[in-house]
């Protein structure tokens, strides 16, 4: 099963910025009691859209500069990016059905 790929603030360019692909960053940390509500849902998602969306996860706790350069505060927070832009915000442990309406307007 395709789920979400961990990167770093150094990776955050090549694998975001510059994909083809739309892009989910899912901004965690290993404390976040509510990171770890969404993961599976995520994890599920990614499947789902794999070949149309990439996943891609960062650790708040080791990667300080992607989440201060956009803004990111509370956890989890969840970036869409498409053409190397972020096109939507997604703050805390939201349904999936709220993260696949943004994917879809992003697909659409």
């Amino acid at each position: 099963m395709t789920k979400p790929i961990p990167i770093s603030d150094t990776e955050f360019e090549v694998e975001v910025l510059k994909a083809v692909l739309p892009v989910l960053v899912d901004f965690w940390a290993e404390w976040c009691g509510p990171c770890h509500v969404i993961a599976p849902v995520l994890d599920n998602l990614a499947a789902e859209y794999d070949g149309r969306v990439k996943f891609i996860k960062i650790d708040t706790e080791e990667n300080f500069d992607v989440m201060s350069r956009y803004g990111v505060r509370g956890l989890p927070t969840l970036l869409v990016f498409k053409g190397g832009e972020p096109v939507d915000r997604i703050a805390g442990a939201v349904g999936e059905t709220q993260i696949k309406q943004s994917l879809e307007k992003v697909l659409g």
